[in-house]
């Protein structure tokens, strides 16, 4: 459940005091910019740096008066500051504040999700190298198709995986972005080097042209980019969860000792994990959704986007944080079985190798189609009477007129599947040279 999740560091992020907090930093960087302006007097300044603070508990009840999120914030800041807190906020507008602060705890949140992305995707390449020529069964319609390998497999989930990786680092930067620039966006009473600098003290950019409010398309990526990570983790639960159905069991949740599985069968072994990454991943989907309703707001802005954003920014990080540290223990405990996936791709006695004797009469001289069509023939006669593939090409006349019995047995080496593995993990970047 996720009442059990140990992720404190994404919970501080979204906090009312981290949030304050930042509030309260961005005013002061802007007061120091100021009065290096000589927009405000110096000692004021140094008053400010000095006293500057503020009271959760009290802004909520001024806020229960005022009805005003940053105004209520201004005026306990003003109660710690005095006289000298006339000069904060001077030519600002609401969103200067809340929009420069959202775009620094999405980037902060950001990079709390690139390191547990990090971590997984070194635990994908784990099992890719671990597993590398651990021979399965692949499958297309659900249906036994040609050979394949479990570290193939999970080589593919370290190219998604850093897919995911490139886009959420991509999206970070779009959403890094600073707006202090007034009530429209026309820096009217406050100079755009004001913006600038707290820009270069938040280590951010400055948005080129902004309204009242940075435009909500960077924040509609971001969103997106998390739902497409949810995506991709939706997508391996799912693969795992059909791996451990009980005709198949290639691979297991980690059950641990003292687990129950079912309150009335006990002998159940559920992948309730993947399940819970898979049903959650649509509450990411729907969040993204809102984040796009979010883009078209009327002319400079109004705040129709500003109560979904409370919810859905903060959510979304925190729920794929979860999601995430569900997943790097998932594959990290993954069983896997390989014996059981052997003995998978002989289940269809040896159907798998047909497209390698269908070539290989090709290769001899047979048209296509008549190859297809003799192939075919005997694997029809296998899936009716259970037959064994290789015995009923070995009787088949056609086929010996063109092909040895050691040259039909050669097509049913399961190596020759595999001989292109080590190439493909150099293009993945997971193993070099």
């Amino acid at each position: 459940m996720i009442e059990r999740y140990t992720g404190p560091e994404m919970a501080k992020i979204w906090s009312q005091e981290n949030k304050f907090g930042t509030w309260l930093r961005i005013e002061v960087l802007a007061c120091e910019k100021m009065a290096e302006l000589g927009i405000i007097p110096k000692k004021d300044l140094a008053r400010i740096k000095r006293k500057a603070g503020f009271n959760a508990k009290r802004i909520d009840e001024i806020e229960k008066t005022v009805n005003h999120d940053v105004i209520a914030f201004l005026t306990s800041v003003a109660e710690h500051v005095g006289p000298a807190s006339r000069h904060i906020h001077y030519g600002m507008t609401s969103s200067d504040v809340l929009d420069t602060s959202l775009s620094f705890l999405m980037r902060e949140a950001a990079d709390l999700l690139l390191d547990r992305l990090g971590v997984l995707i070194k635990e994908a390449k784990k099992k890719a190298l671990k597993y590398k020529f651990t021979p399965m069964i692949g499958r297309s319609h659900g249906v036994h198709a040609e050979p394949v390998t479990f570290g193939l497999k999970m080589g593919l989930m370290f190219t998604e995986l850093k897919r995911v990786y490139e886009r959420l680092k991509a999206s970070r930067d779009i959403v890094s972005v600073v707006k202090i620039s007034g009530a429209v966006g026309m820096h009217t009473h406050l100079p755009a080097s004001v913006e600038s600098y707290v820009s270069k003290k938040l280590g951010m950019k400055p948005a080129a042209i902004s309204t009242q409010i940075i435009q909500r398309d960077r924040h509609a990526d971001f969103l997106n980019s998390i739902a497409l990570a949810g995506a991709v983790l939706e997508k391996w639960a799912l693969e795992l969860r059909n791996l451990q159905r009980t005709e198949i069991y290639e691979v297991e949740e980690y059950f641990a000792k003292g687990q129950k599985g079912s309150s009335a069968m006990p002998h159940k072994r559920n992948p309730i994990t993947c399940e819970r990454i898979c049903g959650l991943a649509r509450v990411l989907r729907a969040n993204a959704m809102a984040g796009l309703e979010n883009v078209a707001l009327w002319h400079e802005r109004d705040i129709t986007h500003s109560s979904v954003e409370r919810i859905i920014i903060p959510d979304s990080t925190i729920l794929l944080d979860y999601m995430l540290s569900l997943m790097i223990k998932i594959i990290r405990d993954l069983n896997v079985y390989p014996g059981n996936m052997m003995k998978n791709i002989f289940r269809t006695k040896g159907l798998v190798f047909s497209q390698r004797v269908m070539l290989e009469l090709t290769r001899k001289g047979m048209s296509r189609e008549k190859a297809y069509k003799v192939v075919q023939k005997n694997a029809m006669k296998v899936w009716k009477t259970g037959r064994d593939f290789k015995e009923l090409l070995m009787n088949d006349e056609e086929l010996k007129k063109l092909m040895k019995p050691e040259e039909i047995g050669k097509c049913f080496d399961l190596e020759y599947y595999f001989k292109d593995v080590n190439r493909m993990f150099r293009a993945a970047g997971i193993i070099r040279g």
